[in-house]
């Protein structure tokens, strides 16, 4: 039959085409090509092996873009970072910085070669960069190819020095220094030059981190690069709405419905607006706990333990409600799970409460109250039964400041997701900023707000590249970023070395009768020095053992007992205690010590003030929580006098903790703004929001999805919005403090009247 010659004339074609064929109309015009190799039919690109799973892994030699090593991103010398001021001429002050000083010694055989290509091609050396146009800005960068230029350069040779005249080419900065970074052998050196280079993407994948021809294999019209760039939520939304027949879905319905199930999970823990590509070292410790969470969901394990820490930090109340959704959907799969929180909502979806305390640190350490969360709301010893019964409140509802000293307005910001947005910050007020996670709070509040701040006040020029200003910044005199961050990584770094505590008490010690008669100044009483600290561990109180396979391990010194001090130093006394008996004492007793003594005892009751009464002056930063190190970071504020006008802002500090801290802190932020300050937080503690005078609530969702501005205003007006996820909480949190004040006022007038 036609069909089967036609067949037949095919397989011939193939044979004799090497599984090639081109099939042409009569008259001889090609009409398509077709091949049974893994390639493209116009033969661009080939694959060498059958498709599987690790030729789509970028971490596999198989899959990986040759060009990049599958970081989908090269590392290139910028232009801009090696000739940092094009006004100066190249070797006296166009490259000021340490590359630039080694490569324009005079000695130096680049500068000799860079100087006798410009003078060959008519240029002078001596001219700022600028006036060399543009021919002899591509001399420098680029080079002029294989053209040689007599230099003369000395050399050693046994004991004398000799002149050599050589013929050198010319291949350009851009490519010398990259050599430069690619041989480097000397990590410092490395990092001299990384200075100099930008990260770009890599030209042979556009960033894909895959081979080309694994690039062009799609799903839809997306290949997995494309994918990969998809947030959890996006993606999701792609596979739901993916439709398989026939034989696409016999061979891939599995993979589909596995697929939808973990970016489900994803979702379901809050993390729908994290793309699928972010890397993991970006990712907060509330991020990899959820994503590890999600994991477990996904496996549904039976009669497992789960311990988790603190698993809503980061989360929006909305959030929050879907995250405990898929705890309690764990627990009903038959696990039991104990979770370390702080959070109301997380306490009343408990099913058993410990309450530990009564206090922190050594006030610390004991039961107070366990049972039901009703039966804790009941418990009058448990001071977190008292909040959560609202006997006792984070704030009193207030008047309001009225932002009357002008703003601070953001305009055109549009880094990461946010849509281009002009915001406008009230001087000496709290503001907050809220919305759901990735809505775009960090971006604006600490990649713009802050680092602009940072550079004008610090007299650079502004950088306007993810935005197009910063008004109003006059008035201010200083800014201060209190975080969650270390106080330092070592034992040399404490509460009383960070709030400069340490400096007064040295002159003190060193105002003692032994100190002068024995001629010894403040620096005797500094572990950071040599002089008066114990030599065998420096200072440090102990000496780390190195490990190796394991994590290193600090062992008390055996020589000062971990007093720092060696023991001559500690004969100087100041109401009968050495300066190692006062890093040993907490903040309370340290503040009965130096009573009296201004310098040092408004820093101590500052401590006291934000909760920090427990603290140990000399407990190691390294061992300090989050939230500890930024109450230190607060009091080391608070203790200062007031120089001037600053802004403060702060990234969560409600993180890690309690209801009573949160009142501290609380506290202590309108403390800032009542002596003239201003105060920006980005939080989700409702608590501390609806204590603010000022509200920027953005969103209305993540990622994509959010980067706009949904509410603004006092905390009673962002309330009234419905659009807004943070009025929703708003609202919930002001009922729930109007029932309380009616059923106090009911209990009073019933004491009353008996």
């Amino acid at each position: 039959s036609g069909r089967a010659r036609v067949a037949e004339s095919v397989e011939e074609c193939y044979r004799r085409g090497l599984d090639r064929l081109i099939v042409a109309d009569a008259s001889g015009q090609e009409v398509a090509r077709y091949t049974r190799h893994l390639s493209c039919p116009s033969g661009h690109m080939m694959l060498t092996e059958e498709l599987s799973p690790r030729l789509f892994s970028f971490n596999h030699h198989s899959g990986a873009c040759s060009g990049c090593s599958g970081l989908g991103v090269l590392k290139q010398v910028d232009p801009r970072l090696l000739i940092t001021d094009e006004s100066q001429p190249l070797f006296s002050g166009a490259m000021e910085h340490r590359l630039g000083s080694w490569i324009g010694r005079r000695s130096s055989r680049v500068r000799k070669v860079i100087d006798a290509a410009l003078e060959a091609h008519g240029f002078d050396p001596k001219s700022p960069v600028q006036e060399l146009g543009e021919d002899g800005w591509n001399l420098i960068l680029h080079g002029t190819g294989d053209q040689s230029y007599p230099v003369r350069y000395r050399t050693r040779r046994g004991s004398g020095r000799l002149r050599q005249v050589t013929g050198s080419t010319w291949e350009g900065l851009i490519q010398r220094v990259s050599a430069w970074h690619q041989r480097a052998g000397s990590p410092r050196w490395r990092r001299a030059i990384e200075d100099h280079l930008a990260i770009r993407p890599c030209p042979g994948c556009s960033g894909g981190r895959l081979k080309p021809e694994l690039l062009a294999v799609r799903i839809e019209g997306k290949n997995i690069s494309d994918l990969c760039q998809l947030t959890v939520s996006s993606a999701l939304e792609f596979f739901n709405s993916l439709t398989l027949s026939g034989y696409r879905k016999e061979v891939a319905q599995q993979i589909h419905t596995e697929v939808a199930s973990r970016l489900g999970f994803l979702e379901q823990v809050g993390l729908g607006y994290l793309g699928l590509d972010r890397a993991t070292e970006s990712l907060s410790g509330g991020e990899s706990q959820r994503i590890r969470l999600a994991t477990q969901i996904g496996n549904q394990l039976v009669g497992v333990l789960y311990v988790l820490d603190e698993p809503t930090i980061g989360l929006h109340p909305r959030d929050v409600d879907r995250l405990l959704d898929s705890l309690v959907s764990l627990k009903d799969q038959g696990n039991t799970l104990v979770v370390v929180e702080h959070d109301e909502r997380t306490m009343n979806r408990a099913d058993h409460i410990v309450d530990m305390g009564p206090g922190a640190g050594v006030e610390g350490g004991e039961v107070v109250a366990e049972g039901t969360p009703e039966s804790l709301r009941n418990n009058t010893q448990s001071r977190t039964g008292d909040f959560l019964a609202g006997r006792e409140r984070v704030y009193e509802i207030s008047e309001r400041r009225s932002p009357e000293n002008g703003e601070l307005t953001v305009v055109g910001a549009r880094a990461n997701n946010l849509k281009n947005l002009t915001v406008s910050f009230p001087k000496g007020v709290l503001t907050c900023v809220t919305g759901v996670s990735g809505s775009g709070k960090s971006s604006l509040v600490m990649d713009i707000l802050a680092r602009e701040l940072a550079t004008q006040l610090a007299g650079a020029r502004p950088a306007s590249a993810e935005h197009e200003r910063l008004e109003g910044v006059e008035g201010f005199d200083g800014l201060g970023v209190i975080d969650q961050q270390p106080l330092g990584r070592t034992p040399s770094s404490n509460a009383a070395t960070y709030t400069g505590l340490m400096t007064p008490m040295r002159g003190l010690y060193a105002k003692t009768a032994l100190a002068r008669l024995r001629g010894w100044g403040p620096g005797r009483f500094s572990f950071n020095v040599a002089g008066g600290r114990c030599e065998t561990c420096e200072g440090k109180g102990g000496v780390l053992i190195e490990m190796h396979f394991l994590s290193d391990v600090w062992v008390k010194c055996d020589d000062c007992h971990g007093k720092r001090y060696e023991s001559e130093t500690l004969e100087a006394r100041w109401k009968g205690h050495s300066i190692a008996d006062v890093l040993e004492m907490d903040v309370r007793q340290a503040r009965q010590v130096f009573d009296g003594i201004p310098a040092i005892s408004s820093m101590l009751t500052a401590l006291e003030d934000v909760g920090l009464g427990y603290l140990s002056l000399g407990q190691s930063a390294t061992t300090l929580s989050g939230g500890e190190a930024q109450r230190v970071k607060l009091a080391s504020e608070l203790g200062r006098r007031s120089r001037g006008r600053k802004i403060y802002i702060l990234d969560e500090p409600t993180t890690g903790l309690h209801f009573g801290d949160v009142k501290l802190l609380v506290k202590m932020l309108h403390r800032l703004v009542d002596r003239g300050d201003t105060v920006v937080v980005i939080e989700h503690d409702m608590d501390l929001v609806a204590s603010a005078d000022h509200v920027i609530d953005l969103g209305p969702d993540g990622g994509g999805a959010g980067g706009g501005i949904v509410a603004e205003g006092t905390p009673e007006e962002v309330a009234k919005c419905r659009k807004s996820y943070t009025g929703k909480a708003l609202s919930e949190s002001f009922k729930a403090a109007k029932k309380t004040s009616a059923r106090k006022k009911s209990v009073k007038t019933k004491s009353g009247g008996k």
